[in-house]
């Protein structure tokens, strides 16, 4: 399912800010390594995510799911100046591609780069160190866990960006039972009825949720 007509796709992308040789060729090289690959965010999300660090003035962000890291670096540009982005995930070979775009961006003193269940990372953080931005995008089944971590975490006013909430239409298919499938259907409901936060699903990619704490 298409969620807008694929030849605004490349119009859309040409009216974002450009992008700079680094994210262009990290972007280059994530192909080669993994061709075809969507795990990728794509340039305008990445805009996105930038913007929205910079609108809300992350001093403490926190990212579930680095692969090659083009949304860190996204994530870290928008940051305060003494602003640190914890970076969660669990392949030593992806992330080291993205620590070698990190230090190219001269990021790195930005990010620290926690290798390990990222259930286990968050539980672990500081009770007394509130985020005041997250980022989702990892294995779709432990969406509600990590939601579920971050939200008592995050600062009011906070600001978490859920990705891939569309599942390329699946959520409205209700014969689509792959576990990523039900597990986005219900972080999905979950969000509409939790009274501890505000949210808006944008049709962007293949979906994209806002969500505020209150």
């Amino acid at each position: 399912m298409d969620i807008i007509n694929p030849a605004l796709d490349d119009y859309l992308l040409a009216h974002a800010s450009p992008s700079d040789n680094i994210l262009r060729d990290l972007v280059e090289e994530t192909h080669q390594l993994v061709p075809g690959t969507t795990m990728q965010i794509s340039h305008d999300e990445g805009e996105l995510l930038t913007m929205l660090v910079r609108l809300t003035r992350v001093s403490f962000a926190v990212e579930v799911g680095v692969f090659t890291g083009y949304s860190s670096i996204c994530i870290a540009r928008g940051l305060r100046a003494d602003g640190r982005l914890l970076a969660c995930d669990v392949s030593e070979e992806w992330t080291s591609v993205a620590r070698r775009y990190w230090e190219r961006a001269g990021l790195t003193d930005r990010i620290d780069l926690r290798l390990a269940p990222a259930d286990e990372t968050l539980r672990a953080l500081p009770t007394d160190q509130a985020v005041d931005f997250a980022f989702i995008d990892a294995d779709k089944t432990g969406y509600p866990t990590y939601y579920e971590e971050l939200v008592p975490r995050m600062r009011q006013g906070g600001l978490m960006v859920l990705d891939n909430v569309l599942r390329g239409g699946r959520v409205v298919d209700p014969s689509a039972q792959d576990p990523a499938d039900r597990a986005i259907r219900q972080i999905n409901d979950t969000i509409t009825a939790d009274s501890r936060v505000q949210s808006v699903m944008l049709p962007l990619r293949d979906g994209v949720t806002l969500v505020r704490k209150r």
